[in-house]
């Protein structure tokens, strides 16, 4: 089984602090650099699961661009990238407290200049499927390559999913409803689904069928739920100590999606992907 992953790939600049951040002033923390991006994060959880995964993105060419594809290729992912000779290579300044929750800084640099022509269909030879980061439509620059990959996955015969990935930059829920028409499946957190429909009960999740065909909500330590015209099925979270909430979504679809595209059953397909998430929660950085 092969599958196209579309989205973001860079750096994570990871600084865990104990403290409040003294504003104006200095605070210890502990810092490092690892692989991230929300596209690379799901292709690598998606190929620690077995799955023949390529990923399409855009990178700069500098010293980070050839470290990300360098770690992904010993991964097994395949990259398929453009590199561009202006822009850098995307990086997040992650902040991590005491909890292991997240607040990012992000500057998508080459990322943000990915375009229709990047994407080579010739990729999607053999695959099944095609899933796209929400961060490509979300950023009105990439907007029309998301909106290519989406189209040029429906004309190839593939499934297609987008996790929105961003609550705060939903701020045209209806645009990105739009965009995402026609998809099989929407991976959204809580606070996507409240940025979609205002509710942050799954049961709302209901008022997206028809515009997409199904959707399968992660609600952190509250578990996840998938939501289709048969009805809601719900499955509590893995009992997990959280280090570092990064990229636990990005887990969470690659467990989604690896076991709905093998034929598993809804709760097993839910399960998969509280447990990656799980995983992810467990160590500092995004990637397994």
């Amino acid at each position: 089984m092969k599958v196209i992953v579309v989205g973001d790939a860079g750096l994570d600049m990871v600084a865990q602090h104990d403290g409040p951040i003294v504003y104006g002033g200095d605070t210890r923390a502990q810092i490092g650099f690892v692989s991230g991006g929300a596209g690379a994060n799901t292709a690598l959880w998606m190929r620690s699961t077995g799955v023949d995964t390529t990923l399409i993105a855009r990178i700069g060419d500098d010293p980070g661009g050839r470290l990300i594809r360098a770690e992904l290729e010993s991964s097994g992912v395949r990259c398929a990238f453009a590199v561009d000779e202006e822009a850098s290579t995307f990086v997040v300044v992650v902040l991590v407290d005491a909890e292991g929750q997240r607040t990012m800084l992000a500057d998508r640099g080459a990322n943000a200049r990915f375009v229709p022509s990047d994407i080579h269909t010739s990729e999607f030879d053999g695959a099944r499927h095609l899933h796209l980061s929400g961060y490509v439509l979300l950023d009105p620059s990439s907007r029309p390559a998301g909106l290519a990959a989406l189209a040029a996955a429906k004309e190839a015969g593939l499934t297609t999913s987008v996790d929105p990935q961003a609550a705060t930059h939903l701020t045209d829920p209806a645009a990105f409803l739009d965009d995402v028409r026609g998809i099989d499946l929407l991976l959204p957190n809580t606070e996507e689904l409240v940025a979609l429909t205002g509710s942050a009960d799954p049961e709302s999740a209901k008022e997206l069928l028809g515009t997409v065909g199904a959707v399968a909500v992660t609600a952190g330590l509250n578990g996840a739920s998938w939501v289709d015209a048969d009805g809601i099925t719900t499955v509590p979270a893995v009992p997990a100590q959280c280090v570092d909430s990064t990229g636990a979504g990005d887990a969470f679809d690659a467990g989604v999606l690896s076991a709905w595209l093998a034929g598993e059953s809804t709760v097993e397909v839910l399960r998969s992907g509280v447990r990656l998430g799980a995983s992810a929660v467990g160590k500092v950085g995004a990637q397994p």
